[in-house]
Formats: structure tokens, sequence, C-alpha cells
């Protein structure tokens, strides 16, 4: 079943939520927006399964903390498939693969925005999780799977001594066993979810 869900925005303050019948003012205007959202998003994680043209999206994604599935090279019939077997949002750039899955009972979401920044407001609008990376709960963008902190003890081997030298927090893939950290890529990262942000602010 599906259930509108409710955005409310202030200056650059957004608030997800159910539908709701009155808005009070007090001395502001508050913007509503109306989305069609499955209840299954509300009541867990939310679980993805993006296409081919979605690479680097999935990995922001997966760095936000979304469950998502990714494949390179996957015909539509399968992706709609498993997006409806797994209870995912498909998320497309092909206009023709959302229509299908639409027609098949299945939400996806058609990916119009040409940077990533912009990709990440649409679903963050959309959807309502926040453009921010919480370590606790980020996955690898990698595989999937889930991190874990980690002394540099453990990972001493696996890192370049420089690195060893110049960090202290590492993060390990508990799935394929890759090794992260705040490396000089963070602040590419963070410009990024600043961009994505003033653009849902915009909106």
């Amino acid at each position: 079943m599906l259930y509108p869900a409710v955005i409310l925005s202030h200056n650059n303050m957004t608030i997800s939520g159910y539908l709701v019948d009155t808005i009070m003012s007090a001395g502001f205007m508050l913007t509503v927006k109306f989305y069609t959202v499955s209840t299954s998003l509300w009541l867990s994680v939310l679980r993805f399964i993006t296409d081919g043209m979605l690479g680097k999206l999935t990995r922001w994604l997966r760095m936000l903390g979304h469950d998502v599935t990714y494949f390179r090279s996957a015909d539509d019939e399968k992706l709609v498939e498993m997006a409806k077997s797994e209870k995912r949002v498909l998320l497309t750039r092909d206009h023709k693969l959302s229509q299908q899955a639409a027609t098949r009972g299945v939400e996806a979401v058609l990916v119009e925005a040409a940077d990533e920044a912009g990709k990440l407001a649409d679903l963050a609008r959309r959807f309502g999780f926040k453009l921010e990376i919480d370590l606790s709960i980020s996955r690898c963008p990698k595989c999937n799977a889930g991190i874990k902190a980690v002394s540099k003890d453990v990972v001493a081997d696996q890192i370049p001594e420089a690195t060893s030298v110049h960090y202290d927090d590492f993060w390990l893939c508990l799935g394929c066993g890759k090794v992260y950290w705040r490396g000089a890529h963070w602040k590419r990262i963070e410009k990024t979810l600043e961009e994505a942000k003033s653009k849902l602010g915009q909106m």
C-alpha cells in the first residue's frame, strides 16, 4: 500500500513525515510538497536497486548508509524482478525502464539531474534522508557491506606507510576487507554534500 509523505521546508531546514491536515502559520511560510512513498520506506532502512548508469550515485548512497544493490550490466526484466522480490526502490536514468517498473507495481524513480549533487538533492527531497555521512551506519561504497571502526594496528599492513603516519582513524569493510580513512578526498566529499544541501534548499 502507498501513503502520501510530506516534506516541510522552512529556510534550509527540511522535516519529513506523514500527511498533516493543517499547517499553522507563525509569521513565516511553509512549503509543502507531497510524494507517494511506499510504507516500507518509513519502517526500515532505505533499500534501492540501481542500473548500470548510476554507479557513482550508488557509491554515494552507500556512504550515506543506504542498502543499494547495483548491476553494471543487467537486463531490464532482471532489475524489475529483483526490485519487486526484494522490496527495493528502482533508481534509473532509463525512462522506459521506470515506466515498465511502474506497470509491474514496482516503485521506481527516474533520476534526471546531471551531476551527483543534483541527484542526491532530488532523492533527499523525495525520501527525506539526511545529506550527511555517519560512519557508524555507512556501507562500503564498493560492495555494500557494513563497515566498522578499527585501530590502526589492525590495518597497518594494508595501508601505505605515509597514511599510517598522518591518519589515526580507520574503518574496515566487513565484506570485501577494503580499508577506509578520511584522506585528502574527504574535502571533495564534503563539498559535494554541501552543494547537494544548497540545491535541496533551493527546491
